[in-house]
């Protein structure tokens, strides 16, 4: 009995996500009976956001009704918005909705990292708050934020039903890690409600399938030796450091982009279109085709709710580049409450700056495939090189990797690597190379697993299983963008 009970209530210890078998347990019994009310769009509603909220609690506990709370708030101010004609009103209105929202992800995110900063100032004891910050809170603020300021723009209509809103953000795929999706893409699929095609089902399970290999079997298992290696820099020579910014640039590849197939195709099993939120990032010949790659639903955010209402390109050049400078910063710190954090978007502003600066010199050879590859050496070098400053807890820890690699290491140390790291080395070359598996090859892919016999589909889901089985660690890895 007490058994059972567990399962329904929050144990911070072991949060609920897709990497839980829990999880996939309750997701077994929910589909079907989601299948049922399809059809019933109230009831399949009602539904979903049970189910959404519940795997909130099991997530976050009573955070959930937070979430709830804001829902409410957002939901009845955008509809004060659109019915105001006076300016003042609707820019008030604006405000208490921005302020609500951004107060609450700063307090839980930032209370720690602000006092810490102002004990380091003007001195004092400083004693950190015993705070649990709600899985995903960066996620759904920022969905909230969307759609009140595209209401506020005019861009989209608000819903006149709380529970169209409620669903909208509760949305379990979403929930904790993205896809950053929009209303105005989400909302039309819900008013429309259409049921899942054969090819939405079975490509929805093709994504699934894909994230849990990049997650359970490649993210997790790289992990291990990135972590030690990163744990204790001073005791690895260089090239076992170098091999462990390789492991993290592919381990956080895996970890995040497997979240997101996994978001995107149970949507798809549900019957809607979570868009994309990775493109390949590793084949960038430059750090602008990078972020147009590399979490495209944030990137985009961003790029719409920040740096344009800075003034964007449109003020001059000066200008454009100061407002790239303050929007990486911003993205950097929303990333973790750290000055490492910082400094990795700052690493990512002044290059997006020189890429600006050198663009109309580069257009006229990018072209070349000599040049091509030097441009992506030289951008995958830079990427990997300020994923150190995201991973490293501290600035001395990241100067110690830089150091190792920069002064001892040694190509003599490879042969031994390998043999002590075979696995290890195996799992990073097949990831690097699928990285580069040509679109077309993957897209026919998918298209033989949809139309493939079912068989085949049971064989390649136990294949896979057997596959997590074999390389689990011995307790279920939280996927590393839960966190922000």
């Amino acid at each position: 009995m007490n058994h059972l009970l567990s399962l329904f209530t929050f144990n911070s210890e072991e949060p609920m996500l897709f990497a839980s078998g829990l999880f996939w347990a309750l997701f077994l019994v929910f589909l079907p009976l989601y299948a049922m009310l399809k059809s019933q769009r109230k009831k399949m509603m009602l539904f979903v956001i049970a189910f959404g909220l519940f795997f909130f609690y099991k997530s976050s506990g009573w955070f959930f009704l937070l979430l709830v709370a804001t829902s409410f708030i957002d939901w009845w101010l955008a509809q004060f918005i659109d019915s105001s004609k006076n300016r003042t009103e609707r820019r008030v209105a604006l405000t208490i909705s921005l302020v609500l929202s951004l107060s609450v992800l700063l307090f839980f995110k930032y209370s720690n990292f602000v006092m810490s900063n102002l004990e380091a100032l003007i001195g004092g004891n400083f004693q950190p708050l015993d705070l649990i910050m709600p899985v995903g809170i960066s996620f759904y603020t920022f969905r909230t934020i969307s759609y009140v300021v595209d209401v506020y723009k005019g861009k989209i209509q608000p819903t006149d039903d709380y529970i169209d809103y409620l669903f909208f953000l509760s949305y379990f795929p979403c929930l904790v890690a993205g896809p950053i999706v929009r209303a105005k893409d989400f909302m039309p699929q819900l008013q429309e409600n259409k049921p899942a095609t054969r090819e939405m089902i079975y490509g929805g399970l093709w994504l699934v399938m894909l994230g849990i290999l990049k997650k359970a079997v490649f993210a997790d298992y790289i992990a291990q030796y990135n972590s030690i290696a990163f744990g204790n820099p001073t005791g690895y020579t260089g090239f076992e450091l170098l091999m462990a910014v390789l492991g993290f640039t592919m381990q956080i590849y895996c970890d995040f982009s497997g979240y997101s197939d996994m978001a995107i195709g149970i949507g798809s099993i549900m019957g809607f279109n979570l868009g994309i939120n990775f493109d390949y990032p590793y084949r960038s010949l430059n750090v602008t085709e990078f972020w147009r790659r590399w979490h495209i639903t944030l990137s985009f955010w961003l790029r719409d709710y920040v740096y344009i209402p800075l003034g964007g390109n449109r003020k001059g050049k000066v200008r454009q580049h100061i407002n790239l400078m303050v929007t990486m910063l911003l993205g950097g710190l929303w990333h973790g409450a750290a000055w490492t954090f910082v400094v990795w978007g700052a690493g990512h502003g002044i290059a997006l700056c020189v890429h600006k600066i050198c663009k109309p010199w580069l257009d006229g050879i990018e072209s070349r495939p000599v040049t091509r590859f030097f441009s992506w050496l030289l951008t995958f070098s830079f990427v990997a090189f300020l994923w150190i400053f995201f991973r490293a807890s501290t600035f001395e820890a990241a100067g110690q990797v830089i150091s190792g690699i920069f002064t001892d290491f040694e190509w003599a140390y490879l042969p031994v690597f390998i043999e002590r790291r075979l696995t290890w080395c195996i799992m990073l070359a097949i990831i690097f190379g699928l990285h580069f598996v040509p679109r077309r090859i993957w897209d026919k892919m998918r298209d033989w697993f949809i139309n493939v016999h079912w068989v085949v589909k049971l064989v390649i889901f136990i294949v896979l299983i057997q596959l997590v089985l074999q390389f689990a660690s011995a307790t279920v890895q939280p996927f590393l963008y839960s966190q922000f």
